[in-house]
Protein backbone atom coordinates (compact mmCIF):
# COMPACT_ATOMS: atom_id res chain seq x y z
CA UNK A 1 0.00 0.00 0.00
CA UNK A 2 1.27 3.48 -0.84
CA UNK A 3 0.83 6.54 1.37
CA UNK A 4 0.38 10.13 0.30
CA UNK A 5 1.78 12.72 2.72
CA UNK A 6 1.90 16.48 3.13
CA UNK A 7 5.10 17.62 4.86
CA UNK A 8 5.36 21.04 6.57
CA UNK A 9 8.66 22.54 7.74
CA UNK A 10 8.27 26.14 9.00
CA UNK A 11 11.28 28.45 9.20
CA UNK A 12 11.53 31.98 10.55
CA UNK A 13 10.78 33.67 7.17
CA UNK A 14 9.66 30.71 5.06
CA UNK A 15 7.52 27.59 5.11
CA UNK A 16 8.86 24.64 3.17
CA UNK A 17 6.26 22.10 2.08
CA UNK A 18 6.40 18.87 0.12
CA UNK A 19 3.93 16.26 -1.07
CA UNK A 20 5.21 12.70 -1.10
CA UNK A 21 3.86 9.37 -2.29
CA UNK A 22 5.79 7.03 -0.03
CA UNK A 23 9.41 8.25 -0.38
CA UNK A 24 8.86 9.74 -3.83
CA UNK A 25 8.59 13.52 -3.91
CA UNK A 26 5.64 14.66 -6.04
CA UNK A 27 6.47 18.34 -5.57
CA UNK A 28 8.19 20.70 -3.15
CA UNK A 29 7.79 24.43 -2.58
CA UNK A 30 9.52 27.00 -0.38
CA UNK A 31 6.98 29.68 0.51
CA UNK A 32 8.78 32.92 1.39
CA UNK A 33 7.33 35.35 3.94
CA UNK A 34 8.47 38.97 3.98
CA UNK A 35 9.66 40.60 7.18
CA UNK A 36 6.66 42.96 6.91
CA UNK A 37 4.20 40.03 6.79
CA UNK A 38 5.78 38.31 9.79
CA UNK A 39 5.97 41.59 11.75
CA UNK A 40 2.16 41.83 11.76
CA UNK A 41 1.99 39.04 14.34
CA UNK A 42 2.98 39.45 17.98
CA UNK A 43 3.87 35.78 18.45
CA UNK A 44 4.87 32.73 16.42
CA UNK A 45 1.61 31.00 17.36
CA UNK A 46 -0.38 33.95 15.98
CA UNK A 47 1.13 33.25 12.51
CA UNK A 48 -0.64 29.89 12.18
CA UNK A 49 -3.71 31.16 10.27
CA UNK A 50 -1.61 33.17 7.81
CA UNK A 51 0.79 30.29 7.14
CA UNK A 52 -2.02 27.74 6.80
CA UNK A 53 -3.76 29.91 4.21
CA UNK A 54 -0.53 30.26 2.20
CA UNK A 55 -0.02 26.47 2.25
CA UNK A 56 -3.59 25.67 1.19
CA UNK A 57 -3.48 28.30 -1.59
CA UNK A 58 -0.33 26.76 -3.08
CA UNK A 59 -1.86 23.27 -2.96
CA UNK A 60 -4.95 24.64 -4.70
CA UNK A 61 -2.81 26.30 -7.38
CA UNK A 62 -1.19 22.94 -8.03
CA UNK A 63 -4.63 21.32 -8.29
CA UNK A 64 -3.77 19.00 -5.44
CA UNK A 65 -6.72 17.50 -3.56
CA UNK A 66 -5.84 17.38 0.13
CA UNK A 67 -8.56 14.77 0.66
CA UNK A 68 -6.24 12.24 -1.00
CA UNK A 69 -3.72 12.58 1.87
CA UNK A 70 -3.13 9.73 4.33
CA UNK A 71 -1.34 11.91 6.91
CA UNK A 72 0.15 15.36 7.50
CA UNK A 73 3.62 15.61 9.02
CA UNK A 74 5.15 18.68 10.67
CA UNK A 75 8.63 19.54 11.86
CA UNK A 76 8.84 19.09 15.62
CA UNK A 77 9.50 22.14 17.79
CA UNK A 78 10.85 23.18 21.18
CA UNK A 79 9.03 20.60 23.28
CA UNK A 80 10.12 18.95 26.52
CA UNK A 81 13.07 16.57 26.10
CA UNK A 82 11.76 13.35 24.50
CA UNK A 83 13.19 10.12 23.04
CA UNK A 84 13.53 9.98 19.27
CA UNK A 85 10.74 8.71 17.05
CA UNK A 86 7.51 9.65 15.30
CA UNK A 87 4.92 11.22 17.59
CA UNK A 88 1.17 11.47 17.09
CA UNK A 89 0.04 15.08 17.55
CA UNK A 90 -2.01 15.24 20.76
CA UNK A 91 -3.60 18.06 22.76
CA UNK A 92 -0.75 18.05 25.30
CA UNK A 93 1.84 18.22 22.51
CA UNK A 94 -0.04 21.09 20.85
CA UNK A 95 -0.22 23.05 24.10
CA UNK A 96 3.54 22.74 24.67
CA UNK A 97 4.24 23.83 21.08
CA UNK A 98 1.93 26.81 21.59
CA UNK A 99 3.70 28.03 24.75
CA UNK A 100 7.16 26.91 23.58
CA UNK A 101 8.26 25.09 26.75
CA UNK A 102 11.93 25.28 25.67
CA UNK A 103 11.68 28.44 23.61
CA UNK A 104 9.80 30.18 20.83
CA UNK A 105 10.87 28.98 17.39
CA UNK A 106 9.11 28.81 14.02
CA UNK A 107 9.45 25.01 14.04
CA UNK A 108 6.83 24.99 16.84
CA UNK A 109 4.27 25.67 14.10
CA UNK A 110 5.05 22.36 12.36
CA UNK A 111 2.88 20.23 14.62
CA UNK A 112 0.24 22.95 14.96
CA UNK A 113 -0.23 23.42 11.20
CA UNK A 114 -0.12 19.70 10.45
CA UNK A 115 -2.82 19.10 13.06
CA UNK A 116 -5.13 21.85 11.75
CA UNK A 117 -4.97 20.56 8.16
CA UNK A 118 -5.17 16.89 9.19
CA UNK A 119 -8.28 17.50 11.35
CA UNK A 120 -10.11 19.05 8.40
CA UNK A 121 -9.76 15.87 6.34
CA UNK A 122 -9.84 13.27 9.13
CA UNK A 123 -6.30 11.89 8.88
CA UNK A 124 -3.53 11.61 11.50
CA UNK A 125 -0.91 14.28 12.13
CA UNK A 126 2.66 13.53 13.22
CA UNK A 127 5.94 15.16 14.15
CA UNK A 128 9.31 13.39 13.80
CA UNK A 129 12.58 13.64 15.77
CA UNK A 130 12.49 17.30 16.91
CA UNK A 131 15.66 19.16 17.93
CA UNK A 132 14.92 18.38 21.60
CA UNK A 133 15.32 14.59 21.21
CA UNK A 134 17.05 13.49 24.41
CA UNK A 135 18.40 9.96 24.85
CA UNK A 136 21.51 10.89 26.84
CA UNK A 137 22.95 8.53 29.41
CA UNK A 138 22.69 10.05 32.88
CA UNK A 139 26.49 10.29 33.20
CA UNK A 140 26.59 12.36 29.97
CA UNK A 141 24.56 15.10 31.69
CA UNK A 142 27.28 16.00 34.21
CA UNK A 143 29.00 19.29 33.42
CA UNK A 144 30.83 19.87 36.68
CA UNK A 145 28.32 22.53 37.74
CA UNK A 146 25.04 21.05 39.12
CA UNK A 147 23.02 24.08 37.98
CA UNK A 148 24.29 23.65 34.41
CA UNK A 149 23.56 20.09 33.27
CA UNK A 150 24.57 19.22 29.70
CA UNK A 151 21.57 19.21 27.34
CA UNK A 152 20.69 17.32 24.19
CA UNK A 153 19.83 19.80 21.45
CA UNK A 154 21.12 18.80 18.04
CA UNK A 155 20.26 17.95 14.42
CA UNK A 156 18.18 14.98 15.58
CA UNK A 157 16.00 14.70 12.46
CA UNK A 158 18.91 14.39 10.05
CA UNK A 159 21.19 12.41 12.38
CA UNK A 160 18.48 9.80 13.01
CA UNK A 161 17.51 9.67 9.31
CA UNK A 162 21.04 9.00 8.03
CA UNK A 163 21.78 6.57 10.85
CA UNK A 164 18.67 4.56 9.95
CA UNK A 165 19.60 4.81 6.27
CA UNK A 166 23.03 3.36 6.97
CA UNK A 167 21.45 0.63 9.11
CA UNK A 168 19.12 -0.31 6.25
CA UNK A 169 21.73 -0.13 3.48
CA UNK A 170 24.26 -2.13 5.49
CA UNK A 171 21.63 -4.81 6.14
CA UNK A 172 22.45 -4.71 9.86
CA UNK A 173 19.69 -2.42 11.17
CA UNK A 174 20.11 0.81 13.14
CA UNK A 175 19.23 -0.89 16.44
CA UNK A 176 22.13 -3.34 16.05
CA UNK A 177 24.88 -0.80 15.38
CA UNK A 178 27.21 1.62 17.14
CA UNK A 179 27.56 4.71 14.96
CA UNK A 180 29.17 8.12 15.23
CA UNK A 181 27.14 10.60 13.17
CA UNK A 182 28.66 13.98 12.28
CA UNK A 183 26.26 16.65 11.01
CA UNK A 184 28.10 19.62 9.49
CA UNK A 185 25.94 22.60 8.55
CA UNK A 186 25.57 26.05 10.10
CA UNK A 187 26.17 24.16 13.34
CA UNK A 188 28.09 20.93 13.91
CA UNK A 189 26.76 18.06 16.02
CA UNK A 190 28.61 14.82 16.69
CA UNK A 191 26.48 12.06 18.19
CA UNK A 192 27.23 8.62 19.62
CA UNK A 193 24.42 6.28 18.48
CA UNK A 194 24.42 3.14 20.64
CA UNK A 195 22.02 0.52 19.25
CA UNK A 196 19.36 3.04 18.26
CA UNK A 197 19.87 5.67 20.98
CA UNK A 198 21.90 8.88 20.87
CA UNK A 199 23.58 8.38 24.23
CA UNK A 200 25.83 11.44 23.96
CA UNK A 201 25.93 14.49 21.67
CA UNK A 202 27.07 18.10 21.92
CA UNK A 203 24.46 20.83 22.40
CA UNK A 204 24.86 22.21 18.88
CA UNK A 205 21.99 24.68 19.27
CA UNK A 206 23.89 26.70 21.87
CA UNK A 207 27.26 26.21 20.22
CA UNK A 208 28.89 23.45 22.30
CA UNK A 209 31.51 21.19 20.69
CA UNK A 210 33.59 21.96 17.59
CA UNK A 211 33.29 25.45 16.13
CA UNK A 212 31.21 25.64 12.96
CA UNK A 213 30.32 28.20 10.27
CA UNK A 214 28.07 30.14 12.70
CA UNK A 215 28.83 28.83 16.20
CA UNK A 216 31.82 29.33 18.44
CA UNK A 217 31.84 25.83 19.90
CA UNK A 218 33.08 25.16 23.41
CA UNK A 219 35.04 28.23 24.56
CA UNK A 220 37.33 28.88 27.59
CA UNK A 221 34.84 29.18 30.45
CA UNK A 222 36.83 31.55 32.67
CA UNK A 223 37.49 33.98 29.86
CA UNK A 224 33.82 33.83 28.85
CA UNK A 225 32.80 34.82 32.40
CA UNK A 226 35.18 37.81 32.26
CA UNK A 227 33.80 38.80 28.85
CA UNK A 228 30.23 38.67 30.21
CA UNK A 229 31.10 40.99 33.12
CA UNK A 230 33.46 43.30 31.25
CA UNK A 231 30.69 45.84 30.73
CA UNK A 232 31.46 45.95 27.00
CA UNK A 233 28.63 43.70 25.83
CA UNK A 234 24.97 43.02 26.48
CA UNK A 235 23.73 39.47 27.09
CA UNK A 236 22.41 39.39 23.52
CA UNK A 237 25.76 40.51 22.10
CA UNK A 238 27.68 37.85 24.04
CA UNK A 239 25.26 35.15 22.92
CA UNK A 240 25.60 36.25 19.30
CA UNK A 241 29.38 35.75 19.62
CA UNK A 242 28.63 32.13 20.52
CA UNK A 243 25.68 31.49 18.19
CA UNK A 244 25.34 33.31 14.88
CA UNK A 245 28.55 35.34 14.71
CA UNK A 246 30.97 32.72 16.04
CA UNK A 247 33.12 30.14 14.24
CA UNK A 248 33.98 30.83 10.60
CA UNK A 249 31.94 34.05 10.77
CA UNK A 250 34.20 35.40 13.51
CA UNK A 251 37.49 34.44 11.88
CA UNK A 252 36.78 34.81 8.16
CA UNK A 253 33.60 36.91 7.97
CA UNK A 254 31.73 34.15 6.13
CA UNK A 255 29.44 31.31 7.16
CA UNK A 256 30.22 29.32 4.00
CA UNK A 257 32.99 26.72 4.04
CA UNK A 258 33.27 27.06 0.26
CA UNK A 259 34.49 30.65 0.76
CA UNK A 260 37.21 29.43 3.12
CA UNK A 261 38.31 26.77 0.60
CA UNK A 262 38.42 29.45 -2.09
CA UNK A 263 40.62 31.64 0.13
CA UNK A 264 42.97 28.68 0.56
CA UNK A 265 43.13 28.21 -3.23
CA UNK A 266 44.03 31.89 -3.50
CA UNK A 267 46.96 31.38 -1.14
CA UNK A 268 45.60 32.52 2.24
CA UNK A 269 47.65 30.95 5.06
CA UNK A 270 45.12 32.21 7.64
CA UNK A 271 42.27 30.38 5.85
CA UNK A 272 44.43 27.25 5.60
CA UNK A 273 45.04 27.25 9.36
CA UNK A 274 41.35 27.98 10.08
CA UNK A 275 40.32 25.01 7.93
CA UNK A 276 42.86 22.77 9.68
CA UNK A 277 41.51 23.89 13.07
CA UNK A 278 37.95 23.01 11.99
CA UNK A 279 39.00 19.50 10.92
CA UNK A 280 41.06 19.15 14.12
CA UNK A 281 38.10 19.99 16.35
CA UNK A 282 35.62 17.78 14.49
CA UNK A 283 38.17 14.95 14.65
CA UNK A 284 38.56 15.47 18.41
CA UNK A 285 34.78 15.22 18.89
CA UNK A 286 34.68 12.00 16.84
CA UNK A 287 37.45 10.60 19.02
CA UNK A 288 35.55 11.59 22.18
CA UNK A 289 32.42 9.80 20.97
CA UNK A 290 34.52 6.72 20.15
CA UNK A 291 35.42 6.53 23.85
CA UNK A 292 31.71 6.87 24.74
CA UNK A 293 31.16 3.73 22.64
CA UNK A 294 34.20 2.10 24.31
CA UNK A 295 35.98 1.85 20.96
CA UNK A 296 33.27 -0.38 19.47
CA UNK A 297 32.40 1.82 16.47
CA UNK A 298 30.80 0.12 13.46
CA UNK A 299 30.83 3.18 11.20
CA UNK A 300 31.25 6.95 11.12
CA UNK A 301 28.61 8.79 9.08
CA UNK A 302 29.26 12.30 7.72
CA UNK A 303 26.26 14.41 6.73
CA UNK A 304 25.02 18.01 6.37
CA UNK A 305 25.81 20.60 3.70
CA UNK A 306 29.56 20.71 4.37
CA UNK A 307 29.77 16.96 3.68
CA UNK A 308 29.33 17.78 -0.04
CA UNK A 309 32.97 18.93 -0.01
CA UNK A 310 35.43 16.11 -0.79
CA UNK A 311 38.21 18.31 0.60
CA UNK A 312 36.47 18.31 4.00
CA UNK A 313 35.50 14.63 4.01
CA UNK A 314 38.97 13.47 2.92
CA UNK A 315 40.57 15.58 5.66
CA UNK A 316 38.25 14.03 8.27
CA UNK A 317 39.04 10.54 6.93
CA UNK A 318 42.74 11.26 7.35
CA UNK A 319 42.27 12.35 10.97
CA UNK A 320 39.57 9.93 12.16
CA UNK A 321 39.32 7.15 9.57
CA UNK A 322 41.47 4.86 11.72
CA UNK A 323 38.59 4.64 14.21
CA UNK A 324 36.11 3.08 11.75
CA UNK A 325 35.00 3.17 8.14
CA UNK A 326 33.38 6.38 6.93
CA UNK A 327 30.14 6.71 4.96
CA UNK A 328 29.06 10.06 3.48
CA UNK A 329 25.43 11.15 3.08
CA UNK A 330 25.79 14.84 2.15
CA UNK A 331 23.04 17.40 2.64
CA UNK A 332 20.03 17.50 4.91
CA UNK A 333 16.81 16.28 3.29
CA UNK A 334 14.44 17.23 6.09
CA UNK A 335 11.23 16.79 4.12
CA UNK A 336 12.13 13.23 3.13
CA UNK A 337 13.22 12.45 6.69
CA UNK A 338 9.82 13.64 7.98
CA UNK A 339 8.03 11.56 5.34
CA UNK A 340 10.05 8.46 6.24
CA UNK A 341 9.14 8.87 9.92
CA UNK A 342 5.43 8.88 9.12
CA UNK A 343 5.74 5.95 6.68
CA UNK A 344 7.37 3.79 9.35
CA UNK A 345 4.29 4.30 11.53
CA UNK A 346 1.64 4.00 8.78
CA UNK A 347 3.23 0.80 7.47
CA UNK A 348 3.40 -0.76 10.93
CA UNK A 349 7.20 -0.82 11.08
CA UNK A 350 7.05 1.37 14.20
CA UNK A 351 4.35 2.47 16.63
CA UNK A 352 3.58 6.16 16.96
CA UNK A 353 4.88 7.49 20.26
CA UNK A 354 2.69 9.47 22.61
CA UNK A 355 4.08 12.73 24.03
Amino acid sequence: MSYKLLIINPGSTSTKIGVYEDEKELFEETLRHSTEEIAKYDSIYAQRGFRKEVILNVLKEKNFDIKTLDAVVGRGGMLKPIPGGTYAVTEELLEDLKVGVQGQHASNLGGILSNEIAKEIGVPAFIVDPVVVDELEDIARYSGVPELPRKSKFHALNQKAVAKRYGKESGKGYENLNLIVVHMGGGVSVGAHNHGRVVDVNNALDGEGAFSPERAGTVPAGDLVKLCFSGKYTEKEVYSKLVGNGGLNAYANTNDMRDVLKMIDEGSEEAKELFSAFIYQVGKDIGAMATVLEGKVDQIVLTGGIAYSPVVTEAIKKRAGWIAGITIYPGEDELLALAQGAIRVLSGEEEAKVY
